[in-house]
């Protein structure tokens, strides 16, 4: 398929699922790049995602990035996930370790940089692990933030160089926790204590009442996004 082949599937399939399912969204995908890979942070969106790409494909590779600095509620949530699927999530490290990072940047990176440390456990992991795939899935929605909002169910993702799917794009945090109460869903304990968006310990906090669900993200900071999604 070239690239202009390739970008004409995209901008239909946008299209032709807009108003469907993510099921059938998944189903298409995993059909049409039979080399894709599903990136899981073990939050609300992504352990819905995880259900449904195991009806669908079970053999597809689910990957999480293991910055070193997860909260323990997150690995036991991947834990008690891989025991009820039967699944091993592929781990993606990042080159350094948090010894070797803060030999080469200071302690607590996140606090006095956290772009760089962002860039350093995710964001280069990130780009190693996408080179061995031709199209992901990601659990981004158009209401969690104004920098997702004109996502596409289909796009071509530039800044990673392959197809990226967001099947719950349309989908309101509402829906999100009515699949997971009536699909009895495993999902991290964290967001019952007030952590709807769930990052590394260090850089996530609780949310008030009233503030925005991921005003608990680099608290402090500018910084919106870890780098992840363009």
């Amino acid at each position: 398929m070239n690239l202009f082949e390739k970008e004409k599937l995209i901008q239909e399939a946008a299209e032709q699922f807009e108003n469907q399912s993510p099921e059938s969204l998944i189903a298409w995908a995993v059909e049409k790049f039979p080399n894709i890979t599903l990136a899981c942070s073990f939050g609300a969106e992504d352990v819905v995602l995880v259900d449904m790409l195991q009806k669908v494909s079970p053999k597809t590779d689910i990957f999480y990035l293991d910055t070193n600095v997860h909260f323990q509620e997150t690995y036991e949530t991947r834990d008690r996930l891989q025991q009820h699927y039967g699944l091993e999530f592929v781990q993606v490290l990042p080159k350094l370790t948090l010894a070797d990072q803060t030999a080469q940047f200071g302690e607590e990176l996140w606090k006095s940089n956290p772009t760089q440390c962002c860039n350093i456990r995710k964001v280069d992991p990130l780009t190693d692990i996408l080179k061995n795939y031709d199209a992901w899935i990601t659990g981004i929605r158009r209401d969690q933030a104004p920098t997702r909002a004109n996502s596409k169910k289909v796009e071509y993702d530039t800044k990673f160089g392959l197809v990226k799917f967001n099947p719950l794009a349309s989908w309101t945090s509402e829906d999100v926790w009515n699949y997971i109460r009536s699909h009895n869903i495993i999902y991290n304990p964290l967001h019952d204590r007030n952590y709807p968006s769930i990052g590394c310990e260090h850089c996530t906090r609780q949310v008030a009442v009233g503030e925005d669900p991921r005003a608990g993200r680099w608290s402090g900071f500018e910084k919106t996004e870890c780098g992840l999604h363009k």
